[in-house]
This record gives C-alpha cells, sequence and structure tokens, in this order.
C-alpha cells in the first residue's frame, strides 16, 4: 500500500510530459475545457465566481503539481516572449481614440482620478501593511495595480515584466477575484442612493445627457471569427511581436519591460490604420486565447505555497480599494459629478471593459457605452502605469 500524499501517488503513477509539443497540448486542452464550460449554458453558472481566468491559471497549477507537467521547461518563457506581445497587440488594435476624446472631460477626470487612487493607494498599503506582507509583495501589488488600472491583460504583462515570483502572484489572483467582484456589487448596490447622493452633491447632471448624446449603446465588436482572416490577424500578432522583440534588443538590450511597452504601444498605433478593422474579424477574441495560453504557462510553474497570505493581502486589497474610492469622492465633490460616472470609472479600473458596462447600465441604460470605452481606455494605460506602480511599491516595499 502506498503511503503518503495523494498528489505523491498520482504523482509517481503519471509519467511527467516533458516534450514542448506535450505541454503545448496539455496547457491548449486546459484553456479549451475552461472555455467550453465557462460558456455552456448548463455549466456557466459555475464560473460566475470564481471565474475562468482563476481556473485557467489553476487547473495548470494543480496538474504540475501532479508531475503532469513539469514546474520549470524551456517552452514556458518562450510562450511567453512570442504570444504575450502577440496577444496585447490583438487586444488594443481596437482601440478608437476618437471615441474616447469624446467623452468628454467629466467622464475621463473620473477615470484618471480613479487610476491615480491605485497608482497612489498601492505604495502606501505596501508601506502600512510592510510588517506582515511575505517578501516580494510589492512586486505582487503592482501586478494587481496593472490589473485595476486595465484588466488581465496588463496584470500579467507587469507581472512578467517585474519578476513577480509566483508564490505571490496567485494569492494576488484570489485577491483580485474576491475584492474586485465584491467592490462591483457594492457598486450595483449604490445605485438606490445616486438621487440622494447627486441631491448632496449638487451634481451637474447636464453631464449624463451630454455624454448619451456623445456616444452609441452599441458594442461593435464579435466574439465570432472570420476564418479567410484569421491569418492576417496571426500575421499582425506575430509580426509585431517580432518587431517589438526585435526593437527591445537595439534600444533596452532585449529587456522583456520593453517589449511589453513596444508591443502596447504597437496595438494603439495599428488602431489607426485600417487594420483596427480585424476586430470585426475576431482579433480581440484571438489575443484573448493568447492571453489565456500566456496564463496557463504561468500557473504551471506555480505552487501553493503563498496561499496562506492571502486573507491578509485580501484586506490589504480592500484598503487600496477604499482609498481608490476617497480619491474618486473628493474630485466628485470638487467637480459636481455624478455618481454613475464615478461608479462607471471605478469599475472600469477595478473590472474593466468587461464588466463596466454593466455597473453603468445600472444607473443609467444610456451610459453602457460609456463604461466600454473607459474599460478599454484602462487597459490602454494598464499596462504603462503599472509598471511606474510597481517601481513606486519597490521603493517603499
Amino acid at each position: 500500500m502506498f503511503r503518503g500524499s495523494p498528489t505523491a501517488y498520482v504523482a509517481k503513477k503519471v509519467r511527467m510530459i516533458q516534450h514542448p509539443l506535450g505541454i503545448l497540448c496539455i496547457l491548449l486542452l486546459i484553456e479549451t475545457l475552461v472555455l467550453f464550460f465557462s460558456e455552456s449554458p448548463r455549466t456557466k453558472k459555475f464560473f460566475h465566481f470564481p471565474p475562468p481566468l482563476f481556473w485557467i491559471y489553476f487547473l495548470p497549477m494543480i496538474v504540475s503539481g501532479l508531475g503532469i507537467l513539469p514546474t520549470q521547461h524551456a517552452i514556458y518563457p518562450k510562450i511567453t516572449n512570442m504570444v504575450l506581445p502577440a496577444g496585447l497587440i490583438l487586444l488594443l488594435i481596437s482601440t478608437d481614440i476618437q471615441a474616447i476624446l469624446k467623452l468628454g472631460r467629466p467622464a475621463l477626470l473620473m477615470m484618471f482620478t480613479g487610476s491615480i487612487g491605485i497608482m497612489l493607494g498601492a505604495p502606501i498599503v505596501v508601506l502600512f501593511f510592510k510588517p506582515w506582507l511575505p517578501p516580494g509583495a510589492w512586486s505582487g501589488f503592482g501586478a494587481l495595480s496593472a490589473s485595476w488600472i486595465g484588466g488581465s491583460a496588463n496584470m500579467i504583462a507587469v507581472k512578467e515584466v517585474i519578476h513577480t515570483p509566483d508564490a505571490v502572484f496567485f494569492p494576488m489572483i484570489v485577491v483580485d477575484t474576491v475584492v474586485a467582484y465584491s467592490w462591483m456589487g457594492l457598486l450595483i448596490l449604490l445605485e438606490g442612493v445616486q438621487k440622494k447622493y447627486d441631491a448632496w452633491n449638487r451634481s451637474d447632471r447636464g453631464v449624463v445627457e451630454e455624454l448619451a448624446r456623445k456616444t452609441d449603446a452599441t458594442d461593435a465588436r464579435t466574439k465570432k471569427f472570420s476564418y479567410q482572416y484569421l491569418p492576417l490577424i496571426l500575421a499582425v500578432a506575430f509580426g509585431g511581436s517580432w518587431i517589438s522583440n526585435g526593437l527591445a534588443e537595439i534600444i533596452g538590450g532585449g529587456s522583456f519591460a520593453w517589449t511589453i511597452i513596444l508591443a502596447s504601444t504597437l496595438g494603439i498605433l495599428f488602431s489607426f490604420t485600417s487594420l483596427r478593422k480585424l476586430e470585426f474579424h475576431g482579433a480581440s477574441r484571438m489575443g484573448y486565447l493568447f492571453l489565456f495560453l500566456v496564463l496557463t504557462s504561468i500557473g504551471a510553474r506555480a505552487n501553493l505555497s503563498g496561499i496562506s497570505s492571502a486573507p491578509l493581502l485580501i484586506v490589504a486589497g480592500m484598503a487600496l480599494v477604499l482609498i481608490h474610492a476617497v480619491f474618486l469622492l473628493i474630485v466628485s465633490r470638487i467637480v459636481r459629478i455624478p455618481l454613475c460616472l464615478v461608479a462607471a470609472a471605478s469599475q472600469a479600473n477595478i473590472g474593466g471593459p468587461a464588466s463596466a458596462p454593466i455597473v453603468a447600465a445600472a444607473y443609467e441604460p444610456a451610459l453602457a457605452s460609456v463604461g466600454l470605452l473607459l474599460g478599454i481606455l484602462g487597459n490602454v494605460m494598464g499596462t504603462y502605469l503599472g509598471l511606474i506602480t510597481s517601481q513606486l511599491c519597490k521603493l517603499l516595499g
């Protein structure tokens, strides 16, 4: 009879996959299964919390812990170096800068205020909780700040650039899930006090009416691939990744930080060209698939050694969100901005473009597209501002 843990038993019975193509196949299979069941009408309710992103990271960790995949292999950094820049380019290629600028001063002011609240709040939280935080926690909050300014793509990009330890990163995934979803619920709940807040704040409701006229409530993005355009989408993605890596070698000596910055910038530049039309043929959908593949490779390298710090980090994450909220409420009071824009900008930061329209529409249905555009703006800024915030956290951590 075998003595020891079930994990050790499975690891002894299962032969570890070492071939790069075998590893890639397993990672893609995990990604496929999670996405399939999260979108299936029968099972998608089980992915409301934790969300698919959590499982795409967590399941490869379990598989590698069982000894099916190695925790260290040359294929993992190659996936990051080639696929992550490609994914960022595809996610940013549909950015409509002109539509974002049409949002006007109040909406953009709220968005930037929320981002500044995260940028300053993260190092403050690191400094305050420093005696109780695990080593390297500053890098975890650096990656988290990128997520709470932009989204998951920004979080992964910054994580790889600043080399956030896997033992720190997994608890931050938990923080990102628990705190962000709790905050979204609170923002939706606060819709009930919107009239009282705006009356107390003497909010300028004309701003909301003007925004509704400026923006279109439709989302032009598609989740379907046009397969005749798929080769072009792949060529643009990996061609841009190749250019970004090549320029990073020239400018920054091969620094991955430069690769990420250049890829993000290249994606935004592409959005000013006819390549932006690739979004109608599934460019961002492919970008997310690339992003999730990178996340599976990160998960396979990780372990559960840092999970014990999650409760403390959740408290620290809540403190960070409260600082972010204080910044928003102060500026809202000074400029007399309605609560609906405060909530939309906050969710655009903390939640991103997927959930910001939901919160915005809960307050004012006509503002759904405002939430979407603010979330997209967060994606544009997230990597750049996340890298700056990481350095601030490092100074105080």
